[in-house]
């Protein structure tokens, strides 16, 4: 994630005048190049992010819940890739692209949401203005870099080893993961949802200010790389809005790319997504089993649009709502 956010800092010319990299002691010492020049990484602790006007987080809920306090009480903007806030009442949860009303110039929280949420509302909110959502039923096909970089190389890992014919060594997953597709690895709720799951419904809902919106999800980690893709059926409070409806709508929408060539087989794939923001729309139909519903094939980089990028927008937009703080 530190790596995105430096290479979206040049990408999009983020005014950044001084630059701080802090990590765990691991990390400690090690240098990332900015713009040419090398940073050394300094040890995050509440001492090392005071002073700093905008503090980017993606060391996990602990780490921002034991250091965002430290950093906004000493007058920062704290953006946090992390769980940790995201469900606090009067926090907002902000998808720029979807609801950047939200967006207050005295808040100094913003929470990230799940990259499975953000890329499944940036789809599913230039439908509302067609008629009202009443359900979504989401299957997810999830790609090994949402578990972070280790679990990319024990994908690598594994399928070079099944490829050359040799038994892949232990991991902390209770499946091989070359080949294979296994229900998402976080703890399951009492009502049979994984963590996952749960966080997409609730988050959605919020992010859509539709704190009753039906939804089911189920999320499935498959053996890509990098882009999380979604099948999503959207269920509406009568008659469907039409094909072509539901396409000009998204095509339309900011942050939103279709890709729907049925003649030529031409819809989402991660390796389309990969490496870029948008979040790319096919496959969009009539659901024949219902006429109050249509159903779409969505996909994203969750490292960038889903997490990374949508960050850095939320900072770009508090910046024109506080134009005095400097970066």
């Amino acid at each position: 994630m530190g790596q995105e956010f430096l290479k979206l800092f040049e990408e999009r010319s983020f005014p950044v005048k001084s630059l701080k990299l802090l990590a765990s002691e691991r990390s400690v010492g090690k240098t990332l190049i900015f713009k040419g020049q090398p940073v050394t990484i300094e040890l995050a602790t509440e001492e090392s992010v005071k002073g700093i006007d905008i503090v980017f987080f993606s060391a996990g809920a602990t780490r921002s819940r034991a250091l965002i306090p430290a950093a906004i009480e000493s007058g920062a903007i704290a953006i946090d890739n992390s769980s940790a806030f995201r469900m606090e009442e009067g926090v907002p949860l902000v998808v720029p692209e979807v609801n950047p009303e939200k967006l207050k110039s005295d808040s100094r929280l913003f929470p990230v949401a799940n990259c499975t949420a953000i890329i499944l509302t940036v789809a599913v909110a230039p439908l509302k203005k067609l008629g009202k959502i009443d359900r979504l039923i989401v299957s997810t096909y999830q790609s090994a870099s949402g578990g972070g970089a280790s679990m990319m190389q024990l994908l690598e890992d594994e399928t070079k080893a099944v490829v050359a014919g040799e038994v892949p060594p232990p991991s902390k997953l209770n499946t091989r993961y070359a080949f294979n597709l296994f229900s998402h690895n976080t703890p399951i709720n009492e009502f049979g949802y994984n963590e996952e799951e749960a966080k997409v419904i609730e988050e959605s809902r919020k992010i859509l200010g539709m704190p009753d919106l039906k939804i089911n999800v189920t999320c499935v980690r498959v053996p890509i790389l990098r882009a999380h893709t979604e099948t999503v059926t959207v269920e509406f409070d009568g008659p469907a809005p039409s094909e072509e409806a539901v396409r000009e709508a998204l095509a339309s929408a900011a942050g939103v790319r279709v890709i729907d060539d049925r003649t030529a087989n031409r819809f989402p794939t991660p390796l389309d997504a990969s490496g870029q923001g948008d979040v790319l729309v096919g496959r969009i139909r009539q659901d024949v089993s219902n006429p109050n519903a249509i159903s779409m094939l969505i996909t994203g980089d969750q490292l960038l649009k889903g997490a990374a990028l949508n960050a850095v927008q939320i900072a770009e937009e508090v910046l024109k709502l506080n134009p005095s703080t400097v970066a």
